[in-house]
């Protein structure tokens, strides 16, 4: 308490000299106080004008011999975001391959197992040794060119966690009303209109909505995506002739 007192004496103290001292200046030059405040005042618009400033969206290079695919990251996933950044600026993807890849559904990579994987080998159960918590968005969802991240299924991962490493980007199908009216039938959840106009337009795969974390999209390079889903695969759908990346970040 005695420190407390002690403390509360001493800004006091500062306090009133501050006053005064403040007095004293404006007393002797009226003009430089009134810059000051001028200064202080234009210092403050501009932090509120850059706080009310929409946060940046990354952007990451996922390049391959096919061309480039660029993906923006959503800040509203930041856990993934975060850690996708910190891999593809630690290299963590170079060489890595689209291990599995389905036409008419999506393209998946990241895993480490599989640099330098041999003809043949079984690759997609590595990591970086740790899982993500799921961050699901209403606002993001499997439309075509969704980045979202691989699991291990619902049985073994009842939580949802994604794959620190794994992830797929979406290539899909277009879809009817009919067909979305059966899957709501069939999930017991309704599918917002928007969803529902990116569906039967763009394409996507709506049966994987809520249950993967979607954390980004392709801004450009779609038809890459295209070109990928479209090589010919062998056993686990692995292409019979590797798709290496590398992975960048976008300053």
């Amino acid at each position: 308490m005695k420190a407390l007192l002690k403390a509360s004496l001493i800004f006091s103290i500062l306090f009133s000299s501050h006053f005064f001292l403040g007095c004293s200046q404006a007393g002797n030059g009226g003009s430089q106080s009134a810059a000051e405040a001028e200064a202080t005042a234009a210092e403050a618009a501009e932090a509120e004008a850059a706080a009310a400033q929409p946060e940046r969206q990354q952007l990451v290079n996922i390049s391959t011999e096919f061309g480039d695919i660029v993906v923006m990251l959503y800040n509203e996933t930041p856990e993934h975001r975060d850690n996708f950044l910190k891999l593809a600026e630690e290299g963590f993807f170079d060489g890595t391959l689209f291990h599995r890849v389905i036409n008419g559904f999506m393209i998946q990579g990241g895993d480490p197992n599989s640099r330098d994987a041999g003809p043949g080998q079984a690759v997609g159960s590595g990591g970086p040794g740790y899982t993500l918590p799921a961050e699901f968005v209403a606002e993001k969802f499997h439309k075509k060119g969704a980045l979202a991240a691989a699991r291990q299924g619902d049985q073994a991962n009842p939580e949802r966690r994604s794959s620190g490493s794994q992830f797929y980007i979406v290539q899909g199908r277009t879809y009817r009303n009919e067909e979305l009216d059966a899957l709501e039938q069939q999930s017991g959840k309704i599918i917002p209109a928007a969803r529902r106009e990116a569906y039967t337009t763009i394409g996507g795969t709506p049966h994987l909505d809520d249950a993967y974390t979607v954390f980004g999209e392709v801004v450009s390079g779609l038809e890459v995506v295209d070109m990928i889903a479209a090589v010919q695969t062998g056993a686990a759908d692995r292409p019979v002739e590797d798709i290496k990346m590398t992975v960048t970040v976008i300053e």
